[in-house]
């Protein structure tokens, strides 16, 4: 199961060291949660290498809105706790996703 990411633990599990991975999304998002059972999946197979976790917009703001997250789902990485350029925008493929994650990995 992907981890609940807040403005209150973000910066933390971000500055952790591990590669992170934030799904951003919102419960009205269709594509958001037609992805949520990938995500959870993801989160459990690459549970020993990278932090997969997801973050309600709605929930929350402020990373959002310092990410200037302004369409959903957006999915960051973050490597040494830093933004890298991995970025994807809308609804992604499993191949998609584990390709990123693999690509933040070997950063």
């Amino acid at each position: 199961m992907a981890l609940q990411i807040t403005d209150a633990n973000a910066k933390e599990i971000i500055a952790s060291g591990k590669p992170v991975v934030i799904d951003f999304w919102a419960t009205w998002c269709g594509p958001c949660v037609a992805m949520a059972p990938l995500i959870d999946q993801l989160a459990e197979e690459y549970a020993d290498q990278v932090v997969i976790g997801k973050y309600n917009v709605d929930e929350e703001g402020d990373l959002s809105s310092e990410y200037r997250i302004m369409s959903l789902p957006t999915i960051l990485f973050f490597k040494n706790g830093e933004k890298t350029a991995i970025r994807l925008a809308g609804s992604q493929q499993r191949a998609t996703l584990e390709a990123k994650i693999k690509e933040l990995i070997e950063l």
